[in-house]
């Protein structure tokens, strides 16, 4: 009888075995499905599209950063005239509204820069947010901290009026991130002022994709929004065929929509 009884302790440690094995499969793809690590970009093509955030008499010296996945922002080249350019992954807008923050994208793309003003204030949630995310931060808690962060004052307003130029053709982000997380990719090229405490009406702003400058994210880190004139866009686009191109064959949602001023 000791025989038997003892093959089926051996049969049993097998199947408690397996099922073990099992079940820490599917956690370990259920968390690599909502931590997805960033893929990151070929890193000319991350610098020269961090750069095409810039109007042309910047980028020779300005200070750009490229996307460590492990770690957050790292310096690729030191600038000297005060003006710093990136690629989020992970933008600002992901902190916005209610909806809850399930699983990071990796089809974000955000390029953007800032002047000394705002790198000392709106760059820190950018740079922080990846950081944060390079560490294993669930997102559900990233949106919680980041938003308490806003809340609580520890990200300050500009000390003074500024710019965040946002001029390269491409931009995949959120449409509408006070309401959801619907993404959209959009050729929008534009400038953003800093306007703490400014609302739209204030200004009598116009929408998305008009003419007239408009307020996002009203309070404290508040942005005019001035869109680029069609002229001035298509020659963007022209300049940066190649690097579209290349962005366009890594993911087909990076690809530009075909008619001029769709977003």
């Amino acid at each position: 009888m000791e025989e038997p009884n003892m093959r089926n302790v051996q049969t049993f440690i097998v199947i408690v075995g397996l099922l073990f094995s099992l079940t820490a499969s599917a956690e370990n793809k259920q968390n690599s499905k909502v931590m997805n690590k960033i893929e990151p970009l070929p890193r000319d093509l991350e610098i020269q599209l961090a750069l095409s955030a810039l109007p042309p008499h910047l980028r020779d010296n300005a200070t750009v950063y490229i996307l460590n996945p492990d770690k957050g922002f790292e310096v690729a080249r030191k600038g000297t005239n005060g003006f710093h350019a990136f690629v989020a992954r992970t933008g600002d807008d992901t902190f916005r509204g209610a909806w809850p923050l399930t699983e990071y994208r990796d089809d974000i793309l955000y390029p953007v820069s800032f002047d000394k003003a705002g790198a000392k204030a709106q760059m820190r949630v950018f740079f922080d947010a990846a950081k944060m995310q390079g560490k294993g931060t669930p997102p559900g808690e990233l949106k919680r901290i980041i938003k308490d962060r806003y809340t609580t004052g520890y990200y300050k307003a500009p000390k003074r009026a500024g710019i965040s130029y946002m001029l390269s053709p491409i931009l995949r982000t959120y449409f509408n991130p006070e309401e959801s997380d619907s993404a959209v990719t959009m050729n929008y090229p534009h400038v953003m002022y800093y306007a703490p405490n400014v609302s739209n009406e204030d200004i009598g702003g116009g929408k998305l994709g008009g003419m007239y400058p408009f307020v996002i994210m009203p309070g404290p880190h508040g942005y005019f929004i001035q869109p680029i004139d069609l002229t001035e866009r298509a020659a963007i686009n022209k300049e940066y065929e190649e690097m579209l191109a290349r962005l366009c064959k890594i993911k087909d949602v990076w690809c530009l929509p075909k008619k001029e001023g769709q977003y």
